[in-house]
């Protein structure tokens, strides 16, 4: 990024913003990535986390906040509806529920709702997961360009015939995958132009969910179709 206003906090501030677009940084690699000094990175970035403008994940990495999301969106944020619709969605399957989008060569958790009784698989927001295992992973991975799939599938857990199937059915299982003891089911959550831009996710021990009911898959589609509108309204 090689534009200037003249005013140079605000091009450090946009700098630091156009260095985070690509996924979370460290302070040390922002720092880097902007070449502004280390107190210079740090003072600029606590202050726009002030203003939720970048977050932290559980790694201590600065990434994009829900700000930038309620400004850029003309309606209510799609980032909202989807802690909204996560939620709804925790109720009526009565285990975890997540939202993830790509970031690179993982996924990131935006929004999550656990149930407030019995066993639950935790994912906080802002976790960053492989996406080499899961169900989200595979979502995320089969409709990607075909490059991008073979590099995923170099050491995933699942397979090409699994993407296909996945695409085939409209969502995917994981069983054991991410995590010992942890089932998951996602499916895709689609823009205005039909892109996959997102996973929805229901999450917890394998018996509820190793075999699950038309219920709780018909639920999950739902649920992946109303966030999708919320992104195209």
């Amino acid at each position: 990024m090689d534009n200037s206003s003249g005013v140079g906090v605000v091009d450090k501030v946009v700098l630091l913003i156009d260095c985070l677009a690509s996924g979370p940084l460290s302070l040390n690699e922002l720092a880097q990535a902007s070449g502004l000094a280390r107190p210079t990175a740090h003072r600029l970035a606590v202050a726009l986390e002030s203003h939720h403008v970048l977050i932290r994940n559980d790694r201590g990495q600065f990434m994009l906040g829900p700000q930038l999301n309620e400004w850029a969106t003309p309606q209510a944020s799609w980032l909202n509806a989807a802690f909204t619709i996560a939620r709804e969605l925790r109720d009526v399957t009565g285990v975890s529920a997540q939202v993830y989008r790509r970031v690179g060569d993982e996924r990131l958790c935006i929004a999550a709702a656990e149930p407030t009784q019995g066993l639950r698989d935790t994912v906080p927001v802002g976790a960053l997961l492989t996406m080499k295992a899961g169900s989200a992973a595979q979502v995320l991975c089969a409709w990607s360009d075909t490059e991008d799939q073979k590099l995923t599938l170099q050491g995933a857990t699942f397979t090409a015939k699994d993407l296909t199937v996945v695409r085939a059915r409209g969502w995917a299982q994981s069983v054991a995958q991410r995590e010992p003891g942890v089932a998951s089911l996602a499916a895709p959550v689609r823009d205005h132009a039909g892109i996959v831009v997102a996973a929805m996710s229901i999450s917890g021990p394998v018996d509820p969910l190793a075999e699950p009911t038309k219920a709780q898959i018909n639920a999950l589609l739902a649920a992946a179709t109303q966030l999708g509108a919320a992104i195209t309204g």
